[in-house]
């Protein structure tokens, strides 16, 4: 029996919100942290001894947030039920001498990050956004979130094989940024950022700064139902799993204790203090089961039972390049989540979690489908397998089927957001 629906097409409004509001990962963790308080969730910190209450909790770590709710009655091996999803998109990263130039333009220097399709980032209003480290060691969010930065493309007359041949970029030559005429003159974006904030000359000593496309996510179509937006892989599934989560904590009871873990860099390798490879998931697991009275005993116990549904974008299938999708598989926008499989380990699912998978979106009466890559194609991975083999936690590859993965802006379904929300709230509630 399928229970009612939490999530309908206002999830999606509000996804669109969340996606305007996170255009860095710092930014993401704040509002699902914001989100979560309101549910009432509190914040730990990592430095403070914890102790075994009741109740919603989370911890921030740079662009990383683990939040969990420990109902009445859970006991020190009581497993946990895991929602595993990344907070950070392929872009452009400043470097940390960020003021370039040439010809009399004046230029952004940046990093290429993750594997962005780069042609995406051309010719669009340009925004700045991230974390400033002020001297005192403490941060700020800032979020430039107007037409500040451009990447020209070079003209046809002066490329004309462009439409033919292909394009092609030089990831260090053709990428970099304008932001204003004039001579370069070290120190001015930093400056500018410090105006813009309100600090002393010479307050910010660090930063981590990032680009974003100013334009708006939208209802695409006809009928309005696609969405058309930046940063759905993988904010998609943190807003999903942060909704998921608050929705639960609610419930009168619960069997497992519910927990959303949303890294930092996904997109490079996961292998950060902040990402899945890092030991943040399993400290503050353990840390909830010693502060519950538990033993290591417990601690195995509890982990032995848990599970995790690791929730990221896939491919929906493309009509204009069809043979590139497996021929039986090929998941279409507004179908449901998907379930992720690679027999070689790049997805962590098995057949055991696929069970579990079709029992969640039977509970909540979400359709779902299946992916697999191209035999011929290289497959993509996730932090499922890296969740698996790290802490030993069975885990299951999900997500929504999207076009135009990395690219600036991406597109799904407009229903697949609030079914994958219904779908991990049913798996949240076990």
């Amino acid at each position: 029996m399928s229970s009612p629906a939490r999530f309908h097409r206002g999830h999606t409004d509000d996804l669109m919100t969340f996606l305007t509001a996170s255009p860095s990962p710092y930014h993401a963790v704040a509002n699902a942290a914001e989100r979560l308080e309101k549910a009432g969730f509190r914040q730990l910190a990592e430095t403070d001894a914890w102790e075994g209450s009741t109740g919603g909790k989370f911890v921030l770590r740079g662009g990383a947030i683990i939040a969990w709710y420990v109902p009445e009655g859970a006991r020190a091996h009581t497993p946990f039920r895991i929602i595993g999803a990344h907070t950070d998109s392929p872009n452009l990263r400043v470097k940390p001498l960020p003021d370039t130039g040439s010809q009399g333009w004046r230029q952004i220097a940046v990093e290429i990050y993750g594997g962005t399709l780069l042609n995406t980032w051309l010719d669009r209003d340009l925004g700045l956004a991230g974390r400033l480290t002020l001297r005192d060691g403490s941060h700020r969010l800032v979020n430039i979130d107007r037409a500040l930065l451009r990447v020209p493309q070079l003209a046809v007359h002066l490329d004309r094989s462009v439409n033919t041949d292909g394009l092609k970029l030089d990831k260090q030559r053709h990428m970099q940024p304008i932001w204003g005429l004039g001579d370069v003159q070290e120190g001015d974006l930093i400056r500018f950022l410090e105006e813009e904030e309100g600090l002393a000359a010479g307050e910010v000593t660090g930063w981590d700064l990032m680009v974003h496309s100013i334009e708006a996510p939208a209802y695409l179509g006809r009928d309005r139902e696609l969405l058309a937006g930046p940063r759905m892989d993988n904010l998609l599934s943190v807003h999903a799993g942060t909704a998921a989560l608050a929705a639960v904590s609610a419930a009168d009871s619960l069997p497992y204790i519910p927990v959303l873990a949303a890294f930092d860099h996904e997109e490079n390798g996961s292998q950060s203090d902040t990402g899945a490879d890092g030991p943040l998931l399993g400290n503050v697991l353990e840390r909830s089961v010693f502060a519950r009275g538990g033993t290591y005993e417990d601690r195995a116990r509890a982990f032995a039972g848990t599970i995790c549904l690791s929730s990221d974008t896939g491919h929906a299938v493309h009509p204009n390049y069809a043979e590139r999708h497996d021929p039986t598989h090929q998941p279409r926008a507004n179908g449901g989540p998907i379930l992720k499989v690679n027999v070689n380990q790049r997805y962590a699912t098995d057949g055991s979690g696929r069970a579990v998978f079709a029992a969640a979106c039977e509970k909540a009466g979400v359709p779902w489908q299946n992916f697999v890559s191209n035999n011929a194609m290289p497959c993509g991975t996730t932090i499922g397998p890296i969740t698996a083999a790290r802490h030993g936690i069975a885990t299951v590859d999900i997500g929504v089927a999207i076009l135009s993965m990395h690219s600036a802006r991406e597109l799904c379904g407009a229903d697949d957001p609030y079914l994958l929300a219904n779908a991990l709230a049913a798996f949240l509630e076990g």
